[in-house]
């Protein structure tokens, strides 16, 4: 029987970072246990993956600080490097080698973090308490596992040369992936009754988070329902109002599947639309959708459209 390295536990909180640590095992071919936190398609997505023979461990859920798994495995695969809770333990737990996965965007915003070019502070964020006051340990932690190489970056952003190159000279290990296990995985045909029309919308938390008026939102849904029928994959964090307020729209289809848009497209075998606002899927996608034809279509407010065609 096939045991778990006891050394390592991948530490991750939402659903693009559960499928980095089953990148990151594929890769490695190394089993891998997971910490994960009890967030909105966390248990959809473990699922799935384990449905998909992702080289997972034990999956143990949790609340808060998962102590006793960090203090018993060594190596950390880290989701959300920005956590005060990530800054707490590891600067008291002081791990020996830490693993860094995607957490959206803010994978860049943590690189110039180490390279001292940003503040340790979430992007966004006026942070205050006492997280705050773990951070410089924590840093200074991170930065001396660096120097020994025991400090790496799991990527499928483009850090850009002369971002790679400095991480590089701080001892920062850098590796890439583009979803190979991903798109591998994935069943051809049994996620083809999701996107029917070929045409698929990915839901948003920005009216949620104050950052685009929910009217404006809607009205641009409304706007691409106009054009033709898309299924509308929601974003984990919209909540019930606004679900509600899309599906009155005609031309609407709310796709039922709690699970990252990463998970849903990936195996596509016919060209696919996919419409979106800015965020982390303008990176992902690309990769999850490489060859097949589709086209991304970026819709920023008073900007109009970016498009982008994947051969």
């Amino acid at each position: 029987m096939h045991r778990d390295a006891p050394s390592i536990i991948a530490w991750v909180e939402s659903p693009l970072q559960l499928v980095g640590a089953a990148e990151w095992a594929a890769a490695h071919g190394q089993r891998v246990p997971i910490a994960g936190r009890l967030t909105d398609q966390m248990s959809e997505t473990a699922d799935e993956l384990v449905a998909r023979k992702a080289m997972f461990g034990r999956l143990e859920p949790y609340i808060g600080i998962p102590w006793r798994l960090l203090a018993e495995n060594r190596h950390w695969l880290v989701g959300d490097a920005f956590s005060g809770q990530f800054r707490l333990a590891a600067a008291v737990l002081r791990p020996r080698r830490v693993t860094l996965l995607d957490d959206g965007a803010n994978s860049l915003a943590f690189a110039d973090t180490l390279l001292g070019r940003r503040d340790y502070v979430r992007p966004g964020v006026h942070e205050r308490g006492a997280t705050t006051l773990a951070a410089p340990f924590a840093l200074e932690l991170l930065l001396d596992r660096a120097r020994v190489g025991a400090l790496e970056m799991f990527t499928a952003f483009q850090l850009g040369l002369n971002r790679r190159e400095a991480l590089q000279e701080r001892g920062v290990r850098l590796e890439s992936h583009r979803f190979e296990w991903t798109r591998k995985s994935a069943t051809r045909g049994t996620r083809e009754d999701v996107t029917p029309s070929g045409r698929v919308l990915l839901g948003s938390a920005r009216p949620v988070d104050g950052r685009l008026d929910l009217a404006v939102y809607l009205a641009w849904v409304a706007a691409e329902a106009s054009i033709a029928p898309l299924t509308y994959l929601p974003h984990r964090r919209e909540p019930v109002t606004q679900l509600d307020a899309v599906r009155a729209i005609p031309g609407v289809r709310i796709s039922d599947l709690r699970l990252p848009a990463e998970l849903v497209l990936a195996g596509a075998s016919r060209p696919l639309e996919v419409l979106t606002l800015a965020s982390s899927t303008t990176t992902t996608l690309p990769l999850v959708l490489e060859g097949t034809g589709s086209v991304i279509r970026e819709w920023a407010p008073g900007e109009g459209c970016r498009e982008r065609v994947l051969r």
